[in-house]
């Protein structure tokens, strides 16, 4: 079982890194338990986590997408 940092998790669901913590704070995806060691704090995403995640994202509406389709439709 590989495991992987939210960067790479990220990285191999196609979206950015602050996208995927923007949908962890608005609390739009689960996501595993915060690790720590020594005084760093991180998560470890494993292939099943970011496969449920990969399942989720066609369900998560984006505001900023749709803002951004209104925007040039407008133009």
């Amino acid at each position: 079982m590989s495991v992987y940092s939210s960067r790479e998790a990220a990285d191999r669901l196609g979206i950015h890194l602050r996208t995927l913590e923007r949908y962890i704070a608005g609390k739009k995806i689960p996501y595993p338990q915060i690790q720590q060691l020594g005084g760093v704090r991180f998560r470890l995403w494993s292939d099943e986590d970011v496969e449920q995640i990969r399942q989720l994202l066609p369900t998560i509406k984006d505001v900023r997408r749709k803002r951004r389709q209104l925007n040039t439709q407008g133009s």
